[in-house]
């Protein structure tokens, strides 16, 4: 009996130790009710539950918790409950940390780590940008951005930096008003089961951007984004964290209205080891791309088993409907918002780097365009593999044909031809086995502009 008595009690002591571990933001003072700004109970939820050596803090379902910038830390699970809402204050007065540094044109921070480790963010409950209330007026295929010029106050959603052992997993993020997802520096991160649905006409609305990261695993996501889905790139102002490589993504739905996977444009450092497996890419401009316009080099990337059907937007949008993009040029001379960040301290004219060993296996594509790829000489792309890609072009839209995106870029921005199964402007050993291409109402050139060697 007094066994019995001793595992009960010390079975209630557990269970009083794990609900102490609970830090309920409404206990701490929220209110939940969309209106009045939660972030200092969130804020102080967070605090204390990581202090205390860490647990979870909930956001209970039922309720929308408004808040402006909060800052998240180690130790701590962000767990939100089905038919809970984390909504971003739509006060863009009150955003005042930069998402990138001392650069502070493109964006600042919402939700965001500095230099910390095990964090997740979990449940079935939606994490809201408020996307549009940052918006101008609406046109047919966007938005209008506000004018700016160097400070522009769209919250990025969440910015992760130098963050250690991440986990994101099962829940809904909408409606961002700039980047979404964005890890920087981070190290060992899961990305699993989220639904990230950003409004189609919002620009610079990246889904997932992986900046100077590594061991990043993403799986079983569906991303609508009206910039790029899922982004590897390596940005000027963060160089200390230093190359992005080791990344894996599977069994991912996409859509886009710019690039739907796309490495590049930033990358300062070097992209490697990279793995695309099992992927649908739906209605987006551009599917598969390398766009490398800096100094960095991407080497060893995978692109395999994936669907992917493209169409025409308008040229707000970067990219010509390409299925496969893979480019290698310096980007245009800096005269930009970003106060030249682009380019290496002091300059303000870039080179790129090269772009090698890229293999695209067993892809089905439909498109109104065929795929691209180029440098600015003929050694910047070499290496790149296209092993059983079958492709149909077909017209879907009353936008012309034609034409291949290479911005951004020095020069002239657009190449126009016919379209092409595919168009080499320059590369060096490309090898075809088994590219197949049928068209239906294009303007076709023939297989490829060029005979390869």
């Amino acid at each position: 009996m007094r066994k019995l008595l001793l595992t009960v009690s010390l079975m209630l002591v557990a269970g009083m130790a794990m609900a102490q571990h609970i830090y309920d933001v409404i206990q701490m003072g929220a209110k939940g009710d969309g209106v009045t700004d939660d972030a200092v109970a969130l804020q102080r939820a967070i605090d204390r539950c990581s202090s205390e050596g860490g647990g979870q803090v909930l956001l209970r379902g039922g309720h929308t918790f408004m808040t402006g910038p909060v800052q998240l830390k180690s130790n701590v699970d962000l767990h939100i409950e089905p038919t809970a809402v984390l909504l971003a204050n739509p006060d863009e007065r009150i955003y005042h940390l930069s998402a990138f540094g001392k650069n502070e044109g493109e964006g600042m921070m919402w939700l965001y780590a500095d230099d910390a480790q095990n964090i997740s963010i979990t449940g079935k409950g939606t994490i809201h940008g408020n996307g549009v209330a940052f918006m101008g007026a609406e046109l047919d295929d966007s938005y209008e951005l506000k004018p700016v010029t160097t400070f522009d106050p769209r919250p990025h959603v969440l910015t992760l930096n130098g963050v250690r052992n991440l986990t994101v997993r099962d829940v809904t993020i909408r409606d961002g008003a700039y980047w979404t997802l964005h890890l920087v520096g981070c190290d060992g991160a899961v990305i699993d089961g989220i639904n990230l649905l950003n409004n189609l006409k919002i620009r610079n609305g990246d889904g997932i951007d992986i900046d100077h990261s590594r061991n990043v695993r993403i799986s079983n996501c569906l991303i609508t984004s009206g910039d790029d889905c899922i982004c590897l790139k390596n940005r000027r102002e963060t160089e200390r964290y230093g190359s992005c490589h080791d990344i894996v993504v599977t069994n991912c739905v996409m859509t886009s209205r710019s690039c739907a996977i796309k490495i590049g444009s930033e990358n300062m450092d070097s992209i490697y080891n990279v793995l695309f497996d099992n992927c649908i890419i739906k209605a987006s401009n551009r599917g598969l791309g390398i766009q490398n316009r800096d100094e960095g080099t991407v080497t060893d990337v995978v692109f395999s088993n994936i669907i992917l059907d493209c169409r025409l937007w308008s040229d707000v949008w970067w990219g010509k409907a390409e299925p496969i993009y893979v480019t290698s040029y310096p980007r245009a001379n800096g005269n930009h918002k970003d106060a030249n960040w682009r380019f290496p301290k002091g300059q303000v004219e870039g080179r790129c780097g090269q772009v090698s060993r890229i293999f695209f296996n067993h892809i089905i594509a439909t498109s109104e365009n065929g795929c691209f790829i180029g440098g600015d000489t003929p050694d910047k792309v070499s290496d790149i593999h296209f092993d059983h890609v079958t492709l149909n072009l077909k017209k879907i839209t009353s936008y012309p044909s034609g034409i291949y995106d290479k911005r951004p870029c020095k020069g002239e921005g657009f190449v126009r031809d016919k379209v092409y199964g595919l168009f080499v402007e320059q590369a060096s050993r490309l090898t075809l086995e088994g590219f197949n291409v049928s068209h239906e109402g294009i303007d076709y050139g023939g297989t490829c502009n060029q005979q390869l060697k």
